[in-house]
């Protein structure tokens, strides 16, 4: 993981469903059940995620130290992933980052399984290079071995695909995310709109971790979660790691995004040691970017968790005929993030913009309705097509409401309405928290085209702005 930059911004996600998970916890090293319509994912040994540890320790050993972008130990962390999956029968790319990458960078390596709808991808990465300090085994040792050993596993397994898999092992990521960056920024727009969602590794193996899902409540994240919510671990959201690893290049492209973590440098409260165990007060990692940064340096149990949390996630997302059939989300709500210009959004335009002072949830741009401390109404909309097979639909959305009322009474208004009719309605009584996860059930109108419609209602005096952002369909 990189030190933090001033970076920002998260994005909500939108994938298919997943499958049903037994209530009871899974002991470590095998997976949930899954439901009649998917296959099971299988097992991912530890014992091969810590051979490939070992290489890469080696690899460091040979070469100072460690595994620097620049330096001969990351490449060779390259040939030794590539060599691994060019046995298992991938086809691999190494991609050289020839703008915004740190000089003498290494590559990129890419490799996609050949099966499945090519225009509907799903995304696993992790950074391969370290820092100058130590080897990096768990950043990101730990996220690199268990990809891998995922990619084989699938190989091995030679299931029946419905949507396509890619795997990346990211250059230059310690310098600024610059491999991830230059990878989905060189991509064309048709390109991109074909990833559905992008899961990111990055520090799974702390020993004195806790159990963090990037974007703990989007869809993106719902079958990692679900799978470490079945180990009764009660994962937290990836706070620590906001704006700091690879994810955070596609979420600025408007690309879904989730992933695991287990902490860096930030302290381990009271609560978090009382239901993951370890020690309050020290940080999740003890040796983040530093030399004892080394194979002693790593949780196996929690690294063994995390693989199998990858394997499942794939197999839901991408395997057999389950975790969703036909109904998927993805691109029902156009422009839904406000980055590409206005279109196909309605209504009173005027309010989607960079504007300055304020920060975007996900982004630069997003649409300010109200805030004009005068009599007014402000709408923006969209027509929108719901999925016949998504017989359960929720309009999901970012907002922040600011406020100078006060008291208890709704004086201002924001309402959702699908034709004309109201879903539902936040105030000013609602003000304050930041940007916070809103939604509305639209499962009566699955295989409906509907207009969906945001309006803010403010009344003679005192201003109440409503801001809203990365609006989506989603299906579970």
């Amino acid at each position: 993981m990189k030190r933090r930059f001033a970076m920002a911004g998260t994005l909500l996600a939108l994938v298919l469903g997943f499958g049903t998970l037994p209530a009871a916890a899974t002991p470590s090293g095998t997976s949930p059940a899954s439901s009649t319509t998917a296959l099971a994912a299988p097992d991912i040994g530890i014992t091969a995620v810590r051979a490939h540890l070992d290489e890469l320790s080696a690899a460091a050993a040979r070469n100072g130290g460690n595994r620097r972008s620049t330096g001969q130990g990351y490449r060779d962390s390259v040939a030794y992933v590539k060599g691994k999956l060019q046995a298992a029968g991938y086809t691999v790319t190494e991609q050289p980052c020839t703008s915004g990458c740190t000089s003498g960078a290494g590559p990129n390596l890419i490799a996609e399984w050949p099966q499945g709808d090519a225009n509907s991808v799903y995304m696993f990465g992790a950074h391969l290079d370290g820092v100058s300090a130590g080897p990096g085994m768990n950043d990101n040792g730990s996220g690199s071995a268990a990809l891998l050993e995922n990619a084989l596993t699938l190989a091995r397994e030679n299931p029946d695909m419905r949507n396509r898999v890619r795997f990346a092992w990211w250059t230059d990521e310690e310098q600024g995310l610059n491999g991830s960056d230059f990878y989905v920024r060189t991509l064309s727009s048709t390109e991109r709109s074909r990833i559905k969602a992008y899961y990111n590794f990055d520090m799974v193996a702390s020993l004195n971790g806790g159990y963090f899902v990037n974007h703990i409540t989007s869809a993106a994240a719902a079958p990692m979660k679900a799978y470490w919510d079945s180990l009764g671990l009660q994962p937290e959201e990836n706070t620590e790691g906001a704006g700091r690893s690879d994810d955070y290049s596609f979420e600025r492209y408007s690309i879904p995004t989730s992933g695991y973590a287990m902490g860096a440098s930030a302290r381990k409260t009271s609560a978090q040691a009382a239901k993951w165990g370890g020690t309050s007060g020290s940080a999740y990692d003890p040796c983040y970017h530093r030399a004892c940064d080394t194979l002693a340096n790593i949780n196996t149990t929690g690294l063994d968790r995390a693989a199998d949390g990858i394997a499942y996630t794939l197999w839901q997302q991408a395997v057999g005929t389950g975790g969703g059939g036909t109904c998927d989300p993805a691109g029902v709500v156009g422009n839904g993030g406000f980055e590409n210009g206005t279109a196909p959004w309605t209504g009173t335009t005027a309010v989607i913009a960079a504007h300055t002072g304020r920060t975007a949830h996900g982004g630069t741009r997003f649409a300010w309705l109200g805030g004009n401390g005068s009599t007014s109404t402000e709408s923006v909309g969209q027509t929108v097509t719901v999925p016949a097979d998504c017989t359960r639909a929720s309009l999901v959305f970012w907002l922040q409401i600011e406020t100078a009322e006060s008291g208890s009474r709704a004086y201002d208004t924001f309402s959702v309405r699908v034709n004309g009719s109201t879903l539902a309605t936040w105030s000013n009584v609602h003000a304050g928290g930041g940007w916070t996860q809103r939604s509305a059930d639209l499962s009566a109108y699955a295989g409906q085209t509907v207009t969906v419609t945001f309006t803010a209602t403010e009344d003679y005096s005192l201003q109440t702005g409503f801001l809203l952002d990365d609006v989506s369909l989603q299906s579970a």
